[in-house]
C-alpha cells in the first residue's frame, strides 16, 4: 500500500471515529432532553391536579435518577405541609365556630335582663337604651362570626327549596324602614307583581339581602338613595341593591369581599359594620349556586347584583 493510500485510510478512520463520537453525544443529549421534558410534563400534571403522585423516570443516567429522587422528596414534603395546613385551618374554623356559639348564650341572657329592666322602668335617662344598643351590636357581631365560622367549617347545612325572592326582597326593605325614614333616604323599589321563584334557602337569602342593604345604607349614606330591583330572564333572577354614595374605588374592588375589610371613613354609624357582611353574603350566595357581581362608579352609583337560579312555578 502506498504512503498516500495509508494517509487517506488514516484520515478516513479518524473522520469515521469523530462521526461516531458526535453521533453518540447527540443521542446522549437528545435522550437527556427527552427525559427532562418528561419530568417537566409530569410535574405540571402533579401540581395542576394535586394528585399526590410521584415522578417516575426510567433511565440509567445517575444524575437524572438523583434529580427525580430529590423532586420526589420535595413533593412529599409539600404534601405533608399542605395536609398540616388544611388540618390547622379546619381546626381554627371549628374553634371559632365553638367560641362564637359559647359567647351567644351569655349575651342572650344579658339582653334578656336588659329587656326586663326596660319593661320595669329601671335605668331611665337613656342609659338603658344605650346599653341595650351596644349589647345588640355585640350580639350581631357574634352572630356574624358564628355564621361565617359555620360556613367556612362546612357545618352549615342548607336545604335548598323553591323560594319567592320577591317576598324576601319586600321583607328585607321593611327591616330597614325606620332607619331609612329617619335618615331621609330616597327608596326606589321595583319588584314584579307576581312571585319569582328561585333555588334557595329563605334564611340564607334573608341574610344575604340584609347584609347588602345594610352595606348600602352604611356606606352609601352620602347619596341618600337606596334602590332594590328584581329582574329576570329565562334562566336567572337578579337582585340589584344600589346606592349613590361614595362607592368603591377600583383598587379596593378585588378586596371588598375579604373578611374584616371595611371602608374606615364610612359616614353612617346607625347600621353596625364589622367587615364580615359582604364576606358572608358572597359565601352564602355561592352555596346557593349563585354569584354576586359588583359594579361601582364612585359618587355616582354602586350596585351589588345577586344572581340566582330561577325555578319554574
Amino acid at each position: 500500500m502506498s504512503g498516500s493510500a495509508i494517509i487517506f485510510f488514516c484520515v478516513f478512520c479518524i473522520l469515521v471515529l469523530t462521526g461516531i463520537i458526535f453521533y453518540q453525544q447527540f443521542v446522549f443529549r437528545t435522550g437527556i432532553q427527552a427525559k427532562l421534558r418528561e419530568i417537566h410534563r409530569k410535574l405540571n400534571d402533579i401540581t395542576g391536579t394535586d394528585s399526590g403522585e410521584r415522578v417516575m423516570v426510567f433511565t440509567e443516567n445517575k444524575e437524572l435518577m438523583e434529580l427525580a429522587a430529590q423532586i420526589n422528596r420535595l413533593l412529599e414534603e409539600h404534601s405533608k405541609v399542605k395536609a398540616d395546613y388544611r388540618r390547622s385551618q379546619l381546626a381554627s374554623k371549628r374553634m371559632l365556630s365553638n367560641i362564637s356559639h359559647d359567647m351567644k348564650t351569655p349575651m342572650t341572657v344579658v339582653l334578656g335582663y336588659l329587656e326586663i329592666m326596660r319593661l320595669n322602668g329601671v335605668m331611665q335617662d337613656g342609659m338603658l337604651a344605650k346599653t341595650e344598643r351596644k349589647a345588640k351590636g355585640v350580639m350581631e357581631l357574634i352572630n356574624q362570626f358564628f355564621t361565617l365560622a359555620k360556613i367556612e367549617a362546612g357545618d352549615m347545612d342548607m336545604e335548598l327549596s323553591r323560594v319567592d325572592i320577591c317576598e324576601v326582597c319586600k321583607e328585607s326593605i321593611l327591616d330597614f324602614y325606620e332607619i331609612l325614614s329617619r335618615t331621609d333616604f330616597q327608596v326606589d323599589i321595583r319588584l314584579p307583581e307576581n312571585p319569582v321563584y328561585v333555588q334557595g334557602n329563605k334564611e340564607a337569602l334573608q341574610r344575604i339581602l340584609f347584609n347588602l342593604v345594610s352595606n348600602a345604607v352604611r356606606y352609601g349614606a352620602d347619596g341618600k338613595y337606596l334602590g332594590v330591583f328584581l329582574r329576570t330572564d329565562k334562566n336567572g333572577a337578579y337582585v340589584d341593591v344600589t346606592d349613590r354614595g361614595r362607592g368603591i374605588e377600583q383598587a379596593f374592588a378585588e378586596n371588598i369581599f375579604d373578611r374584616l375589610f371595611t371602608m374606615e371613613d364610612s359616614r353612617s354609624r346607625s347600621v353596625q359594620g364589622n367587615g364580615l357582611g359582604l364576606t358572608i353574603a358572597k359565601n352564602l350566595t355561592t352555596q346557593l349556586g349563585g354569584e354576586i357581581i359588583l359594579d361601582s362608579t364612585p359618587h355616582v352609583k354602586t350596585t351589588f347584583t345577586v344572581k340566582l337560579k330561577r325555578m319554574e312555578y
